[in-house]
């Protein structure tokens, strides 16, 4: 069987949705949640629904009872996310799973890119817990920019301060679906060795081209304003966020700046068979499921 957490998150639901495209029997998945009621969904389908929460390893055991092969969808509870994934790398090695696959950061070990070192830790209990794993480094989701897109309509500007920094990012859907791929090969060959995969999308952009594709989405001029840090953070502040969160935005802007989303392998479009979803396509897509849900 093959168990993917957080299936009913974004990442994880696409996950159960390409797996079950690909022909693997809904019966044959394990959908592993927090909340079995929002899962009714998936249940309807045939899918296996069974609790579990990362933070409540009690849940865990049962969770993955007969799995061979797990997806840990990682967290998204920010410095609580090391020793819940530890939770599930150890009852996965208790339960008798025979390959493990982790979705990670871009270069997780080596990157400064703010959101590494909880990933580099994941990775670092996944080696050492001795399973056959799979590490799947994925990119930048070109979703994060929904935010984007709403700011643009309504103020005809894409506000950052990434300077020339590009981002090649890909849909969830990619990320998803090469997340199949991997958890099909590995339920259906017990050798199969996954490796460490850098996952992104086949164009890297900058973000006047992103501010020009938003305004063929909304339908106004949009341009990118780009701003220093100091400002950028103070802009935040007064719209309202919280320090911690402002600092975490303006780092991530001086990630982008400094290239650590610009990685270009075209290990993801290889591992789909297809080249990955161009930027306006995968905005498009993105805000009509917003705006239908």
């Amino acid at each position: 069987m093959i168990a993917v957490t957080a299936a009913t998150g974004h990442l994880g639901h696409l996950v159960v949705d390409s797996l079950v495209e690909r022909g693997v029997a809904p019966e044959r998945i394990v959908a592993a949640v927090r909340t079995p009621a929002k899962a009714a969904d998936l249940a309807e389908r045939g899918v296996v629904v069974r609790e579990a929460d990362y933070s409540r390893p009690e849940t865990l055991a049962t969770a993955l009872a007969g799995v061979d092969v797990l997806l840990l969808v990682s967290g998204s509870e920010v410095g609580q996310r090391v020793q819940q994934h530890a939770n599930v790398v150890e009852a996965a090695r208790a339960a008798g799973v025979r390959h493990l696959v982790y979705t990670s950061a871009p270069q997780a070990t080596t990157s400064a890119l703010v959101l590494a070192p909880e990933h580099k830790a994941t990775e670092e209990l996944v080696a050492a817990s001795g399973l056959p794993a799979t590490i799947l480094r994925n990119g930048w989701y070109t979703e994060n920019y929904l935010g984007a897109v709403e700011q643009a309509r309504e103020t005809g500007v894409v506000l950052g301060s990434v300077g020339e920094g590009l981002v090649a990012s890909a849909s969830r859907k990619d990320y998803a679906e090469a997340a199949a791929v991997v958890l099909a090969a590995a339920e259906a060959d017990p050798a199969f060795e996954g490796g460490v995969h850098e996952l992104s999308g086949d164009v890297a952009w900058d973000h006047p081209y992103l501010a020009a594709t938003v305004g063929e989405i909304v339908g106004r001029e949009v341009v990118y304003q780009d701003v220093t840090p100091e400002v950028h953070a103070q802009i935040l502040l007064d719209a309202g966020l919280d320090e911690g969160t402002a600092g975490f935005v303006v780092a991530l802007d001086g990630n982008t700046r400094d290239g650590l989303l610009a990685a270009t392998s075209g290990e993801l479009s290889r591992l789909l068979g297809r080249p990955t979803t161009p930027l306006a396509e995968g905005l498009r897509a993105a805000v009509g499921v917003a705006s239908a849900a």
